[in-house]
């Protein structure tokens, strides 16, 4: 059985920029209204709200990525919730996984503290969204 890791930001940061890896990266973000202030570039917003009923859709769309990270704001729900769900049903599709899946630790708040004005790591960045929440 699979299981969820757990991805910090440097590391994250090394596979959006090409540090040798030669990895399929697709990077999910779970957020819902506070999918504001900008997001990790490349990513893709799937809102918690509707994940489930667009999973079987996401699943079919990431057959050939080698790596899926999740993330939201904090990532200690949202974010590992749609991980877990989505290698649930991975699993139930297939009885062997060739992806590794992984949740951001720190989610896009500690994301954006650390890359937020690079414009390599993060698109359509407001700083003033982020001020005295982080």
């Amino acid at each position: 059985m699979a299981t969820v890791k757990i991805v910090d930001k440097k590391t994250l940061r090394n596979w959006i920029i090409g540090v040798p890896r030669a990895i399929s990266l697709t990077i999910i973000d779970v957020r819902d209204d506070d999918h504001i202030g900008g997001h990790i570039k490349g990513s893709r917003h799937h809102p918690t709200s509707s994940f489930a009923n667009n999973l079987p859709f996401l699943f079919q769309e990431l057959q050939e990525v080698s790596v899926v990270v999740f993330h939201c704001a904090l990532s200690q729900q949202r974010g590992p919730s749609a991980a877990s769900m989505y290698l649930r049903y991975a699993e139930m599709i297939h009885s062997v996984i060739n992806q590794e899946v992984y949740v951001l630790k720190g989610g896009f708040v500690e994301w954006q503290e650390a890359f937020g004005n690079d414009k390599r790591l993060t698109e359509a960045y407001e700083e003033s969204v982020w001020k005295g929440l982080s």
